[in-house]
C-alpha cells in the first residue's frame, strides 16, 4: 500500500467508500463488548468457544457506498421476481432433486446474496437460502461507533433487522400453513457443535418472545407418523432449517421429508427454494439475456442480472480440457455445494484434483477479486457483502473480513463485520 491510512479525524463527506477501505484503518467496533452482549443472550453458557470463536468479529467496519447497497436490493428483488416465472422453474429444475418439484407455496425464507465489490460495482458470487450470520450481524449495530458518523452509518438498527429477519421468517410459515406456528424447531446436525450454535440459540429465544414455543434440535431427535413430526416433548409443526442435506435425502432427514411432502410441517427454507436459487448452475441461466428475455422477464430485472453475475458455465466433458488450460481466470465451485467446500481457485488446482472433480457436477465461474480492506499496521483483509434478503426486501447488508483462498472466521481482525454506508447518495467522479 502506498497511501498513508487517513487520519482519525479525516472530512469523509468526499470520500467514496473504496477509498475508505483502502486508507482509513480507524476500528469503529468494541467487539469484547459485542461478546459480552451475545453471551448475556444466551442460556447456555458455553456456547461461546472463546477459541472457536475468537474471530466471530470484526472491530473494523467495511464502507459501501449507498449505490452499491441499492444496486444489491435491486438484484434480490429481480431474483424473486424470476423464480415465479414458469419457464424459469421448468428450466433450472430440470437439474434439481425430485424433492425440487414439491411447492410448498412459498419462496422460501430469507436468501443470502454474496456480492464482490468492483470499481463496475457489485458482482453477485453466489445465493444462499441459509445464510448464517444476520442475527450476530445485527448485533454489531448496536456497538458502532464509526469514525465518520456524520457521513457513514449502518444501513438499518439491530432492531429492524431483527424484527424484519423474524417477521420473513415466520410469514413464509404462515404462507405454507396458513397460519402461525405453535412449536418450532431450529434443526441442525449436531447443532452444539455447529459453528453458529450461538445464533441457533438467538433465533430460539426470539421465536419464544414472538409466542413460538421454540426448541433446537437435530434430525435424529424427531420421528414422523400420521399424528405429525415430533421430539421427544411433543409435536412441532413448524422447522428453521439449517441443514446442509439440502435435498433431505440422509436416512436422518427422513422424518423431516416424509412431513415436509405431507405438508405437515413449514419448511424454511425448504428444498424447492434452494433448487430454485442456490443451485449454482442457475447463475447460468440467471446472466443469459437471452434465456431471460426469452421467459418475458421484464428487461430492467434481465439487465439487473446480467451486468452482476460473472461468465459461469456448467463444467462438462466437451470443455473440460478448455477450462483445465484456461484454469487461471476461473473459480471452480460444486454445483450444490456450500461454505466454499469443495471450491477451488484455478491456479491452486491439481490435475488430480481436477481429474476428481469430473465425479460431480461443477461450474466454473469468471473469477472476480474480492474487495480489500485495510486495518491496522497496513494488513489487508479480503473482503465480500452479504445482502440479507426476502422478498418484502433488504433486511440487512453485512461483511465478512478474511485472508486464504475462501471466506473463514479464523483471521485475526476478520469474522462478520459491519457494513457503512453513505448516509446520501453523492456523484462518482469516476463516472
Amino acid at each position: 500500500m502506498t497511501d498513508d491510512p487517513l487520519p482519525c479525524d479525516v472530512d469523509c463527506t468526499s470520500a467514496h467508500g473504496d477509498v475508505l477501505n483502502r486508507r482509513c484503518a480507524c476500528s469503529v467496533v468494541d467487539v469484547g463488548r459485542v461478546r459480552d452482549t451475545l453471551l448475556s443472550r444466551l442460556q447456555i453458557p458455553h456456547a461461546v468457544d472463546p477459541h472457536k470463536h475468537a474471530h466471530l468479529f470484526s472491530p473494523y467496519a467495511l464502507f459501501v457506498d449507498r449505490a452499491a447497497l441499492t444496486a444489491m436490493g435491486a438484484v434480490a428483488a429481480a431474483l424473486f421476481k424470476v423464480a415465479k416465472n414458469l419457464d424459469y422453474i421448468a428450466h433450472v429444475l430440470r437439474w434439481a432433486p425430485p424433492i425440487g418439484r414439491h411447492d410448498p407455496n412459498s419462496a422460501g425464507g430469507v436468501l443470502g446474496l454474496d456480492f464482490h465489490l468492483t470499481v463496475a460495482g457489485p458482482r453477485l458470487i453466489e445465493i444462499n437460502t441459509n445464510p448464517g450470520g444476520l442475527l450476530l450481524n445485527a448485533l454489531l449495530l448496536d456497538d458502532v461507533r464509526s469514525c465518520a458518523p456524520a457521513a457513514w452509518a449502518p444501513w438499518t438498527s439491530r432492531t429492524l433487522a431483527c424484527e424484519a429477519a423474524l417477521t420473513a421468517w415466520l410469514e413464509d410459515a404462515r404462507q405454507q400453513c396458513g397460519r402461525m406456528p405453535a412449536r418450532l424447531a431450529v434443526v441442525d446436525v449436531a447443532p452444539r457443535e455447529q459453528f453458529l450454535f450461538p445464533e441457533f440459540e438467538l433465533y430460539a429465544q426470539a421465536f419464544q418472545e414472538r409466542g413460538v414455543d421454540s426448541v433446537i434440535r437435530a434430525p435424529d431427535a424427531l420421528s414422523f407418523s400420521p399424528k405429525g413430526l415430533r421430539d421427544a416433548h411433543g409435536q412441532i409443526d413448524a422447522v428453521y432449517n439449517r441443514l446442509t442435506d439440502f435435498a433431505l435425502a440422509d436416512p436422518a432427514s427422513a422424518p423431516l421429508q416424509n412431513a415436509y411432502l405431507k405438508r405437515a410441517i413449514a419448511l424454511t427454507p425448504h428444498p424447492r427454494a434452494h433448487a430454485l436459487f442456490a443451485d449454482k448452475r442457475n447463475l447460468i441461466a440467471l446472466g443469459d439475456s437471452w434465456l431471460l428475455r426469452g421467459w418475458g422477464i421484464d428487461t430492467a430485472s434481465t439487465e439487473r442480472l446480467v451486468q452482476v453475475i460473472p461468465p459461469t458455465v456448467e463444467v462438462v466433458p466437451g470443455n473440460r480440457e478448455a477450462l483445465w488450460r484456461n484454469r487461471n481466470g476461473y473459480f471452480f465451485k460444486p454445483a450444490s455445494g456450500f461454505g466454499s467446500r469443495g471450491s477451488y481457485r484455478g491456479d491452486k488446482l491439481t490435475r488430480r484434483v481436477w481429474d476428481s472433480m469430473a465425479l460431480a457436477p461443477y461450474v466454473a465461474q469468471a473469477i472476480v477479486p474480492p474487495g480489500a480492506r485495510i486495518v491496522h499496521g497496513d494488513v489487508s483483509l479480503k473482503a465480500d457483502v452479504r445482502c440479507f434478503a426476502s422478498e418484502s426486501g433488504v433486511l440487512l447488508f453485512a461483511a465478512r473480513l478474511y485472508q486464504g483462498q475462501t471466506t473463514n472466521m479464523r483471521t485475526p481482525s476478520g469474522g462478520f463485520a459491519a457494513v457503512l454506508t453513505s448516509r446520501a447518495a453523492r456523484p462518482d467522479p469516476r463516472g
